[in-house]
């Protein structure tokens, strides 16, 4: 089965293992951060549209960090695929399975990465032709033990999920233990508050510790 993720961008994700998930209230903020997160080895970034500056700052990133690579997540109208693309979005990501959005994504081009949580939505993403997941919300639907139970029935389908909601330094391991998880999506590595107060150097410390982790768990 065919991905909609070229191999390249696939390879660079895995290679971060991590997704910095954020929330941006100015576009401008967008710039130092992604610099803070490539300092440290994290070059995978998914500006989400929960606030109206994510389009924005999507566009500043490009222009001025074009070495990372930056999607957009909480997509969940045809009409802002269409936004991200023209913004330059190396991904797009939804926290749900929207049949009208994933079907957008095909015809633009954009590699796609629906939500799902139940074996049904894998189906009916499978069938859609997506072979990249999310996995959304991870800890609180059952965490890992529960992802492996559900896609045990479809391992023979080389799917590959990207669990993101309650996952932090503590926890990620286990996830990344998983040969069908590539990356998880990291909302801790820069809280909105931490974004806000431009407190860089947290995001510094939480994206090294994430790295350590990375790290470690594959040279083993």
């Amino acid at each position: 089965m065919d991905s909609l993720f070229p191999e390249s961008t696939l390879q660079r994700i895995e290679k971060s293992g991590v997704i910095a998930v954020l929330v941006i209230d100015q576009p401008e903020d967008a710039v130092p951060l992604a610099r803070a997160l490539l300092a440290c080895g994290i070059d995978a970034m998914e500006l989400t549209l929960r606030t109206p500056a994510a389009v924005d700052a999507l566009r500043l990133v490009r222009e001025q960090v074009p070495e990372m690579l930056a999607g957009v997540g909480t997509i969940l109208s045809p009409q802002q695929l269409e936004e991200v693309v023209d913004a330059g979005a190396a991904f797009g990501v939804a926290p749900g399975l929207n049949v009208k959005v994933v079907e957008r994504a095909k015809q633009l081009g954009l590699p796609f990465a629906p939500g799902i949580v139940t074996p049904s939505e894998i189906e009916l993403a499978v069938e859609l032709g997506c072979r990249e997941l999310k996995f959304f919300p991870a800890e609180p639907s059952g965490g890992i033990k529960y992802l492996r139970s559900m896609y045990a029935p479809y391992a023979h389908l080389g799917l590959q999920f990207l669990p993101l909601g309650g996952i932090n330094a503590a926890n990620m391991a286990g996830y990344l233990f998983d040969a069908a998880v590539p990356a998880i999506g990291g909302s801790w590595l820069a809280p909105r508050k931490i974004i806000q107060e431009h407190n860089w150097s947290v995001v510094i410390d939480h994206a090294t510790e994430a790295r350590r982790v990375i790290k470690e768990l594959r040279e083993k």
